[in-house]
């Protein structure tokens, strides 16, 4: 219908239709034709998701996994609670706050004076950055089994929750003002960041789980190529970000689409009164 109308559009004369409208009307289309393609394709990401079997560590999954052929399943979610195998990570900033993956961020902001715009410019440089991380498993409070985590900085996916963040203002001197005068820029501070992935904190692997010497769970990243996730939050709150997103898409079609329908119909009716006020004269 679209093309249609918009082929109608073509046959109009230049006077009855100017370039812009046109422009928009196919711009509108455009993007809702391209926001719907992005909506189908995360409804089918959210399909595969829920065609995951999805596990909680305890004694019914070893069962599971012990009666599989090879002892191992091939590609799972395993929701549970991090917990380390042996001492934790300490915060650096924050007392009494461990936890298993940590990343330390310091970053130099610089004002760099712009002799054009007569304004100083904000810039960051020099971002040193280190992560640290110990074995951990994902378990159940209901259950002593627990599925270690190997490689858990190949996966995607995890963001870790930020613990501290702060910004220390420069200390400025005389002669520091004067060498900044002369090579046109100047500190405007050093930030501190750390994040972690906390102990007791929830979070949801999805990879392939095998089993070692006998009772021993290990999820690890798949052989057969599909993505190693990890992420922090349960599997219904990985789901429901998904969900979300492919939500916003379907806004989006259904915004441009009508915008479109509507910019459509306005030049249509008043090009064909155009035509029909020049039948008239």
């Amino acid at each position: 219908v679209c093309l249609t109308a918009l082929q109608f559009l073509k046959t109009m004369s230049d006077s009855d239709i100017s370039p812009f409208t046109v422009i928009c009307v196919g711009s509108s289309f455009a993007f809702s034709a391209l926001f719907y393609h992005l909506y189908k394709q995360k409804r089918e990401e959210i399909q595969k998701l829920k065609a995951i079997p999805k596990f909680q560590p305890n004694e019914e999954l070893l069962k599971i996994v012990k009666s599989s052929q090879h002892k191992y399943l091939q590609y799972v979610a395993i929701e549970g609670h991090v917990q380390p195998d042996g001492e934790p990570l300490a915060s650096q900033y924050v007392p009494r706050c461990f936890g298993v993956i940590q990343r330390v961020a310091v970053q130099e902001h610089w004002k760099v004076w712009n002799s054009i715009m007569k304004t100083w410019a904000h810039t960051r440089k020099n971002r040193k950055e280190s992560t640290n991380t110990v074995p951990f498993s994902l378990a159940s409070s209901s259950s002593a089994v627990a599925v270690r985590v190997t490689s858990p900085l190949q996966a995607s996916g995890l963001h870790l929750e930020t613990v501290h963040q702060r910004v220390r203002e420069p200390q400025e001197g005389l002669v520091g003002l004067v060498v900044q005068g002369l090579s046109g820029e100047k500190p405007a501070g050093l930030e501190e960041s750390e994040e972690l992935l906390r102990v007791g904190a929830m979070a949801t692997g999805f990879g392939e789980l095998v089993l070692e010497q006998g009772r021993v769970l290990k999820l690890i990243p798949p052989r057969d190529g599909r993505e190693y996730i990890l992420v922090a939050t349960d599997y219904r709150g990985f789901l429901q970000k998904h969900e979300g997103s492919a939500s916003m898409w379907k806004v989006l079609t259904a915004a441009f689409g009508i915008a479109g329908a509507v910019l459509l119909a306005l030049a249509i009716y008043k090009a064909y009164w155009k035509q029909k006020d020049r039948r008239a004269d």
